[in-house]
């Protein structure tokens, strides 16, 4: 099929377990870990790479642009001294970038630990990737799901590996994903970047599912960080420019919108607690989600459909060309890249 349209129902759909999260949490120490975060160069992605790495972790800033992530590392390093985090150029809108990205990490033969699914974009006009899917589906969903696969052997030979898959609360407004972004119509930003986001927890419960299946000790949990002063939100961010003024959003910002480091609670809690099941979903505890300290969260219904992951799933694969195994080498051949780390940290 040449989209993803929504099954008809073959069974009900599960309920994922939502039971909010004891406070306080006592996260463990990631001394000796290696996590990979996209979208480090700032907001979430970096005050999440600033948290991973004060508490011991190795990080590795994922960033399109190197000198954007040079800048974002030095203030990882001023809170975080001595840390052996680093940079590593990557770009989700273009699959060859992604593919570059994990033959290096095949080079180096060392364990990912920790893969945080960050990075994310938004734009209020029909744009594409390198490899002709909608700017916003390629980047946000696709992309990740090609670099969690391509990264699936490394996240496999960690004594305990983990991927979080970070949303949004605008997952709950989609409909069914459309990921060849083909329509010729009127375009939405807003519904495009929704469906994206849907689309993540698709993949997160689906992943979470097929872990286990695939072998390897890997477990999968997914975030959001309700409303955070990100560049998002002072861009006026995805649906709110069509109908609400610049000084308007940043009225409403200042009361109910987090910092970016609030806001990064929930990834970093989904991304490091001991009592994580797989599938489980963090998001702020108050105001419908919008803020507050981290807890389970609802999924909304439509992640909660076991066919329509499953077929997310699948024209994932297709458009891709991923298919994950956790043992040995993915079906995709990829080119070797760059030098990098070369003993654990």
């Amino acid at each position: 099929m040449n989209s993803v349209t929504r099954p008809g129902r073959v069974r009900r759909p599960r309920r994922w377990k939502t039971d909010k999260v004891p406070r306080p949490v006592r996260l463990p120490d990631l001394t000796g870990r290696r996590a990979l975060v996209t979208g480090a160069t700032g907001g979430i992605g970096l005050a999440v790479a600033r948290e991973l790495a004060v508490r011991g972790a190795t990080v590795a800033l994922a960033a399109r642009d190197r000198d954007r992530g040079e800048r974002a590392l030095e203030q990882v390093r001023e809170s975080a001294p001595g840390t052996q985090s680093y940079v590593t150029v990557l770009d989700l809108a273009d699959l060859s970038s992604v593919r570059a990205l994990a033959a290096r990490e095949r080079e180096y033969a060392l364990p990912v630990d920790l893969l945080v699914c960050n990075a994310g974009v938004y734009t209020s006009t029909r744009q594409r990737t390198a490899d002709g899917f909608e700017l916003m589906m390629g980047t946000n969903h696709l992309g990740h799901f090609a670099l969690t696969g391509l990264l699936a052997p490394r996240l496999a030979a960690a004594p305990a590996g983990r991927v979080v898959v970070v949303s949004s609360l605008a997952a709950a407004a989609a409909g069914a994903p459309d990921l060849d972004g083909a329509g010729s119509g009127r375009f939405s930003g807003w519904q495009a970047y929704a469906q994206s986001k849907l689309a993540n927890l698709l993949f997160a419960t689906e992943l979470a599912r097929r872990a286990q299946e695939l072998g390897g000790d890997v477990t999968v949990t997914a975030a959001h960080p309700g409303w955070a002063r990100t560049r998002l939100l002072t861009r006026r961010g995805p649906g709110l420019a069509s109908f609400v003024t610049a000084p308007a959003v940043a009225v409403m910002g200042s009361v109910l919108a987090q910092g970016a480091s609030a806001g990064a609670a929930p990834v970093v809690l989904a991304a490091t607690d001991p009592t994580a099941s797989a599938g489980a979903y963090y998001g702020p505890r108050s105001l419908g989600g919008l803020r507050g300290a981290p807890a389970g969260a609802e999924l909304p219904p439509l992640a909660r459909d076991p066919a329509l992951a499953t077929a997310v799933w699948e024209r994932s694969e297709q458009l891709t060309g991923v298919a994950y195994r956790w043992a040995g080498t993915t079906a995709v051949a990829d080119t070797a890249g760059a030098s990098g780390p070369t003993t654990s940290s």
